[in-house]
């Protein structure tokens, strides 16, 4: 007689309640089905058995409440059909509605392996950023029985700060896919199971059985292993477009390809979809992938003489950034701190060193000037580049300067940050600021890269503005926000009226640690280099 000992059924889940036993002590039981839903705080579950057998205990009667990694219900299992039957599976299956979520099944029948089945294999989705417990799945680039291959991309998804996309483990076929386009998939839950290759196996490829035909099935009539069409817009064969402007497109009954992309690589914005629809644009039913039995979305009716309202749920990274702005204002006291400088010998060096900076291939802009003079402003005042622990009992400052800065995405605010700053040359920065911002306007930024930042850049003038109250991202202590650059009278040395360059900034420091005094003087040394920029050579190692 074995225990099944409950497995984790969630980041941070301890305990659930029994919510339905869908079998009784002394049934017979077979691997995979259903035997018992429990409640956690966040959704319905459903634990399958993990092999044949017969159920001898129910440990929790319904009702009460199951401890994770304890006993939950015991069995015997069938040693007469205890073969090789692949490797079982304990997940268990969050459910989506209310029927209950089917489990994998072996090879169906008609497989060539009829002597030797392979049974299906859940994929769980992995960790696939810090902090990070789901993602949206924006396009699946396989359908229900396509043959993969090894490290083929299958289904991106959107996380709170980037588009990911995850690849085959292994070469085999696509048995089921659990999470539907534009539905929400949990880290460590099951996305979807496949069919490991035999390598044994004579024959030279695989013929899928005939599966029926899905409401999430990705639209268009693509090719074999693609989720869409291959139209040569955009990186992997297939047309950019954000969750949100998909979504869109669903609720009109458009395709994608129907619509034209103003966005790079040919990406369709939402701007792009509302003029296809104010242009006249015909509904396209059958790219969406609706079958017959799945009723219209019917939109509800707009208000008289002012046109339709549109809803677009809040997700991906405007979710994330949505809830940590609110955060860091509300928890952080912030002591704001505005300044003018003169950067017009800044603008002479920058204008003397970009032709030698684009002759190696990297565009200078200011942003590395601003890094470098943080980054020797921090030595001598570290305080900016430290954290507070949990409690507010601790200081801890930090041994380099990593510079974030933050980046108006399509996707929403993405805060990369270049690593070392102290270290790098003003090359070097200025070729990791080029990569960082074209990887975050596209909404791929390396998890790596949105990591251990410890100070803030806010570049506002470049979109025009003059001033801002930046909010300071947590945990780190200040943030900066950097205004545009006007060319104003300004009185010289000998009271003579000067055409001057002249660039607002606005600091914010965490007022719990820093004070006006602190941020003053540290604003002051950062000023200095950058109003006489020939001074970080003196300390340039």
């Amino acid at each position: 007689m074995s225990d099944f000992m409950l497995p984790d059924i969630g980041e941070g889940i301890v305990e659930c309640e029994i919510v339905e036993w869908r079998v009784s002590e002394g049934d017979v039981i077979e691997e995979d089905q259903p035997v018992v839903e429990v409640m956690t705080d966040k959704a319905l579950v459903e634990i399958t058995a993990p092999e044949a057998g017969r159920v001898t205990r129910l440990y929790v009667p319904k009702g009460e409440i199951a401890k994770v990694h304890s006993p939950l219900f015991a069995y015997e299992s069938d040693a007469e059909e205890g073969g090789d039957s692949g490797q079982a599976s304990a997940a268990p299956v969050e459910r989506a509605t209310a029927e209950p979520a089917p489990a994998p099944t072996a090879t169906p029948p008609g497989s060539p392996s009829a002597s030797a089945p392979v049974a299906a294999t859940d994929f769980i989705l992995p960790d696939i950023g810090e902090g990070i417990v789901e993602c949206e799945v924006v396009e699946w680039r396989v359908a229900e029985g396509d043959t993969i291959e090894e490290d083929q991309p299958l289904v991106d998804v959107m996380t709170d700060k980037a588009l990911v996309e995850i690849t085959a483990p292994e070469a085999g076929r696509v048995a089921k896919l659990y999470v539907p386009k534009g539905e929400i998939a949990k880290v460590h839950a099951p996305l979807f199971a496949y069919e490991p290759a035999v390598a044994e196996s004579p024959q030279p490829a695989r013929s899928a059985p005939p599966v029926p035909e899905q409401p999430a099935k990705p639209a268009s009539d693509a090719p074999q292993g693609l989720g869409v069409a291959t139209t040569g817009r955009g990186p992997y064969g297939r047309i950019p477009a954000s969750p949100a402007v998909r979504r869109l497109l669903r609720e009109h009954d458009l395709a994608l390809e129907a619509v034209p992309g103003s966005g790079k690589e040919g990406r369709v914005l939402k701007e792009d979809v509302l003029r296809h629809l104010e242009q006249g644009g015909e509904s396209t039913p059958a790219a969406t992938g609706r079958t017959a039995g799945t009723p219209e979305r019917t939109p509800a009716p707009a208000p008289t003489g002012e046109g339709e309202i549109t809803v677009e749920p809040i997700r991906g990274v405007r979710a994330v950034m949505a809830r940590r702005m609110v955060e860091s204002a509300s928890t952080i006291p912030h002591f704001q701190y505005g300044e003018e400088i003169d950067v017009t010998d800044l603008l002479a060096l920058r204008a003397r060193l970009k032709p030698q900076a684009e002759a190696q291939g990297t565009r200078m802009t200011l942003m590395p000037f601003f890094m470098k003079a943080m980054a020797l402003a921090v030595k001598e005042y570290p305080i900016l580049n430290a954290r507070l622990n949990a409690d507010v009992s601790e200081i801890h400052y930090l041994p380099s300067c990593n510079v974030g800065m933050a980046v108006d995405s399509k996707a929403g605010l993405l805060v990369p940050n270049v690593k070392h700053v102290e270290r790098r040359t003003l090359l070097d920065v200025a070729r990791e600021v080029e990569r960082l911002t074209a990887a975050a306007r596209e909404g791929r930024v390396d998890q790596a890269d949105l990591k251990g930042g410890t100070i803030s850049i806010s570049n506002i003038g470049a979109l025009g503005g003059t001033y801002a109250a930046p909010i300071i991202n947590a945990p780190e202590l200040a943030i900066v926000a950097i205004g545009k650059t006007q060319w104003l009278p300004r009185f010289d040395d000998n009271g003579e009226v000067v055409r001057r360059a002249i660039m607002t900034i606005t600091w914010a420091g965490d007022h719990r640690v820093i004070d006006g005094g602190t941020i003053a003087r540290f604003c002051n040394a950062w000023k200095g280099y950058l109003e006489s920029p020939e001074t970080m050579l003196l300390h340039l190692g």
